[in-house]
């Protein structure tokens, strides 16, 4: 077994960068070139129409046979430059286990085998989706649809159902971007987005923008998708992973993207997208009152009280309690 030193130790020959290889430890179908190059970035006036679409979760009642969960996608959208749309989206209710996850996916609409294995992350995934192709479907000629994480959704859904959206999208003049928070590309062991951060400080000075196509989907994947890092403000701690569709002029989507990512509280990153993960947040009251109107479904059900307690007890917590 490992000590704790030797562990560090490790960890620190990973993150010191001593190999080299550009690799998704999650697999799927990118093609990372053999150089990366990092380019200045130039701020452009930011789009007309801008939507952004984040999703949330969270665990009401967990009996480890069953359990139930909440689930909600937000939107959020600007027009020229004022906020005209704050919406928390729908807040979804699904039973899992025991059963009961074929007719969970099949009320939620999503378009996966009948045969597919249901769990939350999912069915959040499907409700941002859904929300996404709504803004696309809403959005104005030019407009640019933020979507938080990559441009991939759960593998459950058929790529068809993607190159469908994004084939909408392309007839519709609006370029989906998508912006991942904490990416899992590597460079070797180490996190690639830091390495480029700390590459392009060297080079370019402590206050660039700059950006680099990091990777590519395989030619025989539909739809195209291109992966870049970007430093979006000249104040920004972080970089970020964005997808954009293949064939899309990076430079100026990314340009445009920057002007929405000066806000003080977290520059770097697009403002609507974190309004849209405020929105769609499921927090500790939330949860409450959800738990608070299944019990007043379960007296009128007939349920006995001490029959719902023994199932949703929280034995572990209450045995740390004592």
């Amino acid at each position: 077994m490992a000590s704790v030193e030797d562990t560090a130790r490790r960890l620190a020959a990973l993150l010191g960068g001593g190999r080299t290889g550009v690799w998704d430890p999650a697999g799927g179908d990118l093609v990372f070139p053999a150089e990366i190059e990092i380019r200045p970035l130039g701020r452009r006036p930011a789009p007309a129409d801008v939507w952004a679409v984040d999703g949330g979760q969270a665990l009401v009642a967990d009996a480890r046979t069953v359990a139930v969960y909440v689930t909600r996608a937000a939107t959020v959208r600007w027009r020229q430059g004022r906020c005209v749309l704050e919406e928390e989206g729908q807040l979804d209710c699904h039973l899992l286990g025991g059963g009961e996850g074929r007719a969970t996916l099949a009320a939620a609409g999503a378009p996966v085998a009948a045969q597919a294995a249901a769990d939350v992350n999912l069915l959040r995934d499907w409700a941002e989706w859904r929300a996404v192709a709504a803004a696309v479907d809403g959005a104005d000629p030019g407009a640019v649809v933020l979507v938080d994480g990559d441009l991939q959704p759960d593998w459950r859904i058929p790529s068809s159902w993607l190159a469908g959206l994004m084939g909408t999208a392309a007839a519709r003049h609006v370029t989906l971007a998508g912006v991942t928070k904490h990416s899992s590309l590597a460079r070797g062991g180490a996190p690639l987005v830091g390495w480029l951060e700390a590459r392009a400080e060297a080079v370019m000075g402590p206050r660039a923008t700059w950006w680099a196509a990091v990777a590519h989907t395989r030619p025989d994947v539909a739809p195209g998708i291109e992966v870049a890092v970007a430093r979006l403000d000249p104040d920004a701690r972080f970089a970020f992973r964005v997808d954009l569709p293949a064939g899309a002029p990076a430079a100026e989507v990314l340009g445009a993207v920057s002007a929405l990512c000066d806000d003080a509280a977290f520059p770097g990153y697009p403002y609507p997208l974190s309004v849209a993960d405020r929105l769609a947040a499921c927090p500790g009251w939330l949860r409450q009152d959800v738990w608070s109107q299944l019990q007043e479904g379960f007296w009128s059900a007939g349920l006995a009280a001490d029959v719902a307690e023994r199932a949703f007890s929280d034995r572990h917590r209450l045995m740390e309690r004592s």
